[in-house]
């Protein structure tokens, strides 16, 4: 049975997601401030953990910071973040601090636990991962151990990243629109966001590139998408 965290400083919505999650199957945490949630993420129950349901609005503590200082203390814990409006700058900053996906507020029941669903198959090793990579000039992904070393240092790397690097790493070369990462990485067949792929790519980016404005791995092919390489 998955586990998630769900941070929520409204009640109200907090106990209607909650029972929501638990009606389909899910074990639940349940937080109504940043602070909360990072004690029992660091406590005990911490452990069972899979997924965190973040809200970006919080008391004291903003889900921006939240979800930065997870992000600090877990590269793999998939964040989903909702937010009460669609503004862009609130969505891209989020983004930025490290979420995985999100949803805007009120969200629907079918919705959230989709993208949820999601989130959880993302965090699951691929059937791509069978594969071996080759040292590309410094660049080391290990896809039967999940892992990417840069000169030799470990580079953790959460399941978003991981898989957008497994995906544009299996075929050098290959353009990759948006859509096609939209639907093979974040499985968005509906209401597809590219700030999903252009955040994704952004931070995955600023761990990997000597140069991040002048990407040598993962390059912007202007008015299709991302490809990786040539190098």
């Amino acid at each position: 049975m998955p586990h998630v965290l769900l941070i929520e400083d409204d009640a109200s919505v907090r106990d209607g997601m909650e029972l929501v999650l638990r009606r389909h199957g899910y074990g639940v945490d349940t937080a109504a401030t940043g602070e909360q949630a990072l004690a029992l993420l660091a406590g005990d129950r911490g452990a069972q953990v899979e997924l965190a349901v973040l809200d970006l609005m919080l008391p004291g503590m903003d889900g921006f910071e939240v979800c930065r200082r997870i992000r600090a203390r877990s590269a793999t814990l998939p964040v989903i973040m909702l937010t009460a409006r669609g503004d862009d700058a609130d969505i891209v900053t989020g983004l930025e601090a490290g979420a995985d996906d999100y949803v805007v507020k009120p969200v629907t029941a079918p919705v959230l636990e989709a993208r949820i669903r999601a989130a959880l198959r993302r965090a699951e090793p691929s059937a791509r991962t069978r594969e071996a990579d080759p040292d590309l000039a410094g660049l080391v992904i290990d896809r039967a151990g999940l892992t990417v070393t840069k000169n030799g240092a470990l580079v953790p790397l959460p399941p978003t990243e991981l898989r957008l690097l497994l995906e544009l790493s299996a075929s050098p070369g290959r353009v990759f629109t948006r859509e096609q990462l939209l639907e093979s990485i974040w499985d968005h067949t509906f209401l597809g966001d590219s700030r999903l792929v252009d955040a994704a790519v952004a931070r995955l980016r600023s761990k990997l590139e000597d140069l991040p404005a002048k990407p040598r791995y993962v390059q912007t092919v202007r008015g299709f998408g991302y490809r990786f390489g040539p190098l």
